[in-house]
């Protein structure tokens, strides 16, 4: 059977990977929510607004909504369906673009209603890289093994007045 620790950090891959999967098509496409989509472009237009060095350097509402929504795809894709290492990876990108995206929103001073999703699913991105950072319990039948033929420690030490 799979450790509490293990259902945890599995649930919340699939359920963060399906999220951003779903942020990130928004971005790119209006073919999910053609509302949503308009929003995405009027929302990344504030931002280069209220950013006018990344226009300098080259940048477009266009290119940076496209940037962040194809990488919130590929991430969620991966937090979603690739075991391991890569999984990690992508949490932390992740988590380094809802930084991002809060900053962008403090910015341009967008009232908390419009940015509280980005808050929680920060939070919930650190929450799963604190536990898969966590060390995994031995279970306690081989804990008493460990601790030397079996026998609980308690049982075997002797109180001396």
């Amino acid at each position: 059977m799979a450790s509490p620790r293990t259902i945890t950090i599995v649930s919340l891959s699939v359920a963060l990977g399906l999220f951003f999967v779903f942020m990130g098509t928004t971005k790119l496409t209006p073919r999910l929510s053609k509302d949503a989509y308009n929003e995405m472009r009027r929302a990344y237009k504030s931002y280069m607004k209220a950013l006018p060095g990344l226009k300098k350097l080259g940048l477009s509402s266009v290119i940076m909504r496209k940037t962040i929504g194809s990488l919130e795809l590929a991430c969620g894709i991966v937090l979603t369906l690739v075991p391991g290492r890569p999984r990690d990876v992508a949490n932390f990108i992740l988590l380094l673009l809802v930084l991002i995206v809060l900053f962008f929103h403090q910015l341009v001073g967008d009232p908390l209603k419009r940015y509280a999703h980005a808050l929680v699913f920060g939070i919930l991105l650190t929450c799963r890289l604190l536990v898969t950072r966590q060390p995994e319990e031995e279970p306690h039948e081989r804990k008493a093994l460990h601790r030397g033929n079996g026998a609980n420690s308690q049982d075997s030490k002797m109180k001396v007045s």
